[in-house]
């Protein structure tokens, strides 16, 4: 694919180049004339801006026209360009045999070679927050040249993305008219760290907690800004649980496509050459277009990062290729805490969804007194990686977008049904044809189960064509390969684990050949030298106890307990109690005399997180003075976590009796929506079997097998005379397969394929047949 050139800012590029750039514009006027045949586009057409985003601009001709030359600048609004601060964000070259930057002008965009084309492409990345409305400007050379405009398709105005208090976030206006399908993959770049935000960072316990979200349609909303935190939401926003979250998520049927899902890391911040940064793939369609997650700050009161309602359509009626986004905390309203460490302290009433700022509260680690923009934490980067079934986009595929599909793409969609539960594909056979002709080769798949018989599952067996073997010269048979995609997260989240990544073949041998080049690469990689070995499981850490000194030089505590102890029996190494320096306000001699403190309370909940707390009495007569020292103490207590129970879906309708008279059954199956965890209830039964009776048998019947076996016989033997007048033969019926189950409710099928078709017929009858039935339905 095309390589992207991220180049140095124009300062570094080159000394005094303003004087050049300013004849340059001033050259090319700017004129207002109408050239509809040549467009400057960013991708997605956004009337604004998000600071520090990174946008595709392409700049094109539409049929028959064309440009051999071009320039492209961005602007500030109401500037001339005759300093280097006129100049709005920075370009980055995709193509360098397309495009450069220009030698004395290095703000400015430019063609590498004068030539026809019709189509170029840059990156844009978005100046930082505070800089005003923008203006992109082109310049086309053809058999003339077409100036600078202030207006109309070579220009393209966007201004900066505002989020207040009160406003909601930005929702998609129209329906998407994408055609087809996306697969995406999501990657969590996490920047929160003591050196980016320094002021009062937790040391020890700093993390993000597990990622949650999903690709979704517009009816349903995960968080925005302006609306309120559900109970999944504030259950990860103050604890970091996901479990009640993905609970509401998959409860939004339809609405929702794809689950999305990452593991949280501890710490929050490593270098990417220790561990990879999260990432997880996930689909859109024309109806579920929308794609929304949240992760937590932690120790936090009630912070999260993340998207909201996120569209990947775009309205060309494609499917956005790039989006990268930085992000800033934001507070779910449900706690009233100012500093990551503070006391539980629930907002009463619950407030809405709102960005933090530098200006919320002096003890904010985000303070700033001057209300400066805050340092996003985190950047997140949603990279399409594969489409499917038929494109509807207006604006025509570039090489990349074709290239990045080939792999994945399938001969027709995947309808699978949701109850018909299948193996893998099995590799592709060798080619039918054995010389230089056209064949087919074939691939199968077993049906496991069929959750549901009213519900008919699709085919078995696929079949594509093929060239036999020697058609083509020795390069017929090498195969191209992509670029290796981005290593995947290593499998432990402590200590060594492996990482994976992955390529595709781009171009099969002609010749029908498998490709042996590896698709596949793996190594080892550590995350957390120091962390807690992976075979010793341990809660995270408690609050740290008040100071043991009520002024002056004291000490302060604070507790985790052991979950799992290694398999071995060995000890666990992990340190459960830490103990550290606190100071309180200078001592002065105050009249208090203080009973030592009680006991810790029980904890206020039998699992999860709760409180406790403790007291102690005032000994000093009143008349001595007041005191105004504490009499209670509260502090966070941690228990193993609540169990969750097994969620089943509601069953399904009993399905037909499988004798036509006498004495049947009928069966009926759910599934498992939740699997239980922590120690919840398992799940109950999911098949279920009750006896029928259709009508009683009369004395033909009595000859049972024999009559219905005739029948069988008569019924195949019409088919047969059917499948030779419409032009082709069929071999009988194979044998029925094993039980996929020995209880509880199985499959079993048994096919009939066409033994030869006359390439005239289009008759059903000439179609493979399959047949299914139950079997071994006795629970287990």
């Amino acid at each position: 694919g095309a390589t992207v050139c991220v180049c140095a800012e124009p300062s570094e590029r080159a000394g005094k180049s303003d004087g050049y750039c300013s004849r340059i514009l001033r050259a090319q006027g700017t004129r207002n004339e109408g050239y509809n045949e040549f467009r400057l586009r960013v991708e997605g057409d956004p009337e604004n801006y998000q600071p520090g985003s990174t946008y595709r601009v392409t700049l094109y001709a539409s049929s028959p026209a064309y440009f051999r030359g071009f320039t492209l600048i961005a602007l500030k609004e109401g500037r001339e360009g005759d300093k280097e601060e006129d100049y709005a964000g920075n370009f980055q070259i995709i193509d360098e045999e397309d495009t450069q930057f220009m030698i004395n002008c290095p703000s400015a965009v430019t063609e590498s070679t004068p030539r026809r084309r019709t189509r170029i492409q840059v990156f844009w990345t978005a100046p930082p927050s505070s800089s005003g409305c923008v203006t992109l400007k082109a310049s086309i050379v053809q058999k003339r040249i077409i100036y600078f405009q202030d207006e109309g398709s070579l220009t393209k105005r966007m201004c900066e993305k505002e989020s207040l208090y009160g406003e909601t976030t930005e929702k998609p206006l129209l329906d998407c008219c994408a055609c087809g399908t996306a697969k995406y993959r999501v990657t969590f770049y996490g920047n929160w760290s003591e050196k980016v935000h320094p002021k009062d960072y937790p040391r020890r316990a700093n993390h993000w907690s597990a990622i949650i979200g999903a690709s979704h349609s517009k009816n349903y909303v995960l968080w925005e800004y302006g609306g309120y935190a559900s109970e999944g939401i504030k259950k990860v926003a103050e604890l970091g649980s996901p479990v009640s979250m993905e609970e509401e998520i998959r409860q939004k049927g339809d609405d929702v496509l794809t689950v999305i899902k990452m593991k949280a890391q501890w710490p929050a911040w490593q270098p990417l050459n220790v561990r990879a940064a999260p990432s997880a793939e996930f689909s859109v369609d024309r109806t579920r277009h929308l794609m929304s997650f949240l992760t937590m700050l932690g120790p936090s009161p009630d912070w999260n990062v993340g998207l909201s309602a996120e569209d990947l359509c775009t309205k060309e009626c494609g499917w956005a290729q790039r989006v990268v986004q930085d992000m800033i905390p934001w507070d779910a309203g449900t706690d009233n805490g100012v500093t990551y460490e503070s006391p539980n302290k629930p907002t009463v009433p619950q407030e809405k969804i709102r960005p933090l700022t530098s200006l919320d509260h002096p003890q904010s680690p985000f303070y700033d007194p001057e209300g400066g923009a805050i340092t996003p934490v985190a950047r997140v980067v949603v990279e399409r990686i594969a489409r499917k079934g038929e494109q509807c986009n207006v604006v025509p595929d570039n090489v990349d977008d074709i290239v990045a599909d080939i792999a994945q793409e399938e001969k027709e969609e995947d309808d699978t049904p949701e109850t018909c539960i299948y193996s893998n594909w099995s590799p592709w056979s060798a080619c039918s044809s054995a010389t230089c002709d056209k064949g087919k080769r074939m691939r199968q798949r077993m049906l496991k189960a069929q959750l549901d018989l009213s519900v008919p599952c699709p085919h078995t067996q696929d079949f594509e064509p093929c060239m036999g073997p020697g058609c083509s010269d020795e390069e017929g048979s090498t195969c191209t390969m992509s670029e290796w995609i981005t290593w995947s997260p290593c499998s432990m989240s402590c200590g060594m684990g492996l990482r994976s990544r992955e390529r595709y073949v781009k171009q099969f041998p002609d010749d029908g050949s498998v490709c042996t080049l590896p698709t596949e690469e793996n190594e080892k990689c550590i995350v957390n030298e120091e962390c807690t070995p992976n075979s010793c499981l341990v809660t995270e850490w408690g609050e740290w106890d008040s100071c043991s000194a009520t002024c002056g030089l004291g000490m302060k505590r604070r507790e985790r307990m052991v979950k799992m102890p290694p398999p071995d029996g060995s000890i666990c190494g992990a340190e459960v109690l830490e103990v550290e320096k606190c100071m309180m306000p200078e001592c002065h001699t105050i009249p208090c005399m203080l009973s030592p403190w009680s006991d810790w309370s029980d904890c206020s909940v039998t699992c999860g997180k709760g409180m406790r707390t403790r007291q102690r009495v005032l000994k000093s007569p009143v008349e001595l003075g007041e005191c105004i020292e504490d009499l209670e103490q509260v502090e966070k207590c941690m228990l193993p976590e609540c169990p969750t129970d097994c969620m089943v879906s509601e069953w399904t309708e009993w399905s037909e009796c499988n004798k036509s008279c006498g004495k049947g059954h009928m069966i009926r199956t759910r599934i498992v929506k939740l699997e239980p965890q922590f120690g919840g209830d398992s799940c109950p039964e999911t098949v279920q079997r009750k006896k029928c009776k259709i009508r009683k048998c009369n004395r033909d019947d009595g000859q049972g097998q024999v009559n219905s076996d005739e029948k069988k016989r008569r019924k195949e033997a019409r088919e047969k005379r059917r499948s030779k007048q419409g032009g082709c033969k069929m071999r009988p019926w194979s044998s029925w397969t094993d039980c996929t189950k020995l209880c509880g409710g199985g499959i079993q099928e048994r096919l009939m394929t066409a033994k030869k078709r006359l390439k005239s017929t289009q008759l059903p009858s000439c179609k493979d047949r399959k047949e299914i039935r139950a079997c071994n339905v006795y629970p287990c």
